[in-house]
């Protein structure tokens, strides 16, 4: 590695670290892991990516997913990796940023519409924007792209994008939005989109009941779109099966990655309430770990897991895990399993994967699916 100079230098090198994966040998195309409720078998169901960032499941079983350098790409059942997507636009693909989520519209069997978020450049930085488009499949292309959504400040910076697409019950989408960094403090701030979760129609306008439409008198403006607030980088999101509600979880700096129960006007915290430390010094960041005012995690790791994916396992192929949690993770190359009563985290397992594992899905088949950013694979859990 490169020698950096001052404190500044020291932080970016240790960041940027953090995003760089570092492979060992590849795992073989079927391994078996050890799980608290028996052996599960690992299977490899594609290779050849570059660097996975998200997939969502098509009705007829292929998979459409997302390379970050800006490739989409379709999966075949037969694990056949097609050529990439034409009319992907241009996006930042430097640091963290790229091309990152996709979802498919609830309507998606009839109107072809996906939506997929990424780094855009601007004349004057970079920010975090969310597209629709019609999809067409058989000739590898996207029609009909619009941007419906961009963050309202675009700083310079390679990192926390956040990002992640869900759709709720109504239709309506949730983007979790990175506090890029550098512009932490603006996680804190309702007039500005950095460090927020926003819901927005699939046109792009705003619902009339997010909480913030309708403002008090002498409340200082607050983005119609936000849904909440103080968020650092989310990069897992999903609704819980059973109340509709949005559940997201979001990275620490070194410790304090932080699940949450996402709740409409609620502050999460950051950055002056946290768990997390400053990078390399260690030294405490912010007032706390708790304030009335402030919503308090469901669970967080110290030291930080690095999170990404997430996912509520309701299927019938691993019965003895119906209810529970799949969380990603990328520094320490493991898929966490939380066990829930009554909405609170009660335990937590953790499977071996060995791999920066970057997206968590349950598939229509009810098997658990995986995203490999470290072999460039996708991955499938079945019964030994």
């Amino acid at each position: 590695m490169r020698k950096v100079k001052g404190f500044r230098g020291l932080v970016s090198a240790t960041v940027l670290a953090a995003g760089v994966f570092v492979c060992g040998p590849s795992l073989a195309a079927d391994a078996v892991l050890n799980t608290e409720s028996g052996q599960v078998k690992l299977v490899e169901v594609a290779r050849g990516l570059d660097t996975p960032w998200s997939m969502a499941f098509l009705p007829d079983g292929r998979l459409l997913l997302t390379e970050r350098p800006g490739r989409m790409r379709l999966v075949g059942t037969d694990g056949t990796v097609s050529a990439p997507l034409a009319g992907v636009p241009e996006v930042h693909a430097r640091g963290q940023g790229g091309l990152l989520d996709v979802a498919l519209s609830p309507d998606f069997a009839t109107d072809r519409t996906i939506v997929f978020s990424f780094a855009q450049p601007t004349a004057a930085g970079v920010r975090t924007a969310v597209a629709r488009a019609r999809l067409d499949a058989e000739a590898l292309k996207l029609d009909e792209v619009k941007v419906i959504f961009a963050q309202n400040e675009d700083p310079s910076g390679n990192h926390h994008w956040g990002s992640r697409l869900v759709f709720d019950r109504e239709g309506r989408l949730f983007v979790t939005l990175g506090d890029r960094f550098h512009s932490r403090d603006r996680a804190q701030v309702l007039d500005s989109h950095l460090g927020k979760i926003v819901r927005i129609d699939l046109d792009g306008g705003v619902p009339g009941d997010n909480p913030f439409v309708r403002q008090a008198e002498g409340v200082p403006k607050a983005s119609p779109e936000i849904w909440s607030w103080g968020h650092r980088n989310v990069q897992g999101a999903a609704l819980h099966p059973l109340t509709g509600e949005l559940w997201a979880h979001e990275h620490g700096p070194q410790g304090g990655d932080e699940l949450n129960r996402v709740l409409p006007g609620r502050n999460y915290g950051w950055p002056v309430i946290t768990f997390g430390r400053e990078y390399v010094v260690g030294t405490r960041i912010g007032e706390g770990t708790e304030r009335a005012d402030i919503e308090p995690p469901l669970k967080q790791w110290t030291p930080s897991i690095a999170p990404s994916g997430m996912a509520f396992y309701t299927g019938d192929v691993f019965p003895q895990w119906k209810g529970n949690v799949f969380v990603g993770a990328l520094k320490f190359q493991l898929l966490a399993r939380l066990v829930l009563e009554d909405g609170k985290v009660v335990h937590e397992e953790r499977l071996d994967i060995g791999r920066r594992i970057r997206d968590v899905r349950q598939g229509p088949d009810g098997h658990l699916w995986l995203l490999d950013e470290s072999d460039g694979r996708v991955l499938r859990l079945d019964p030994a």
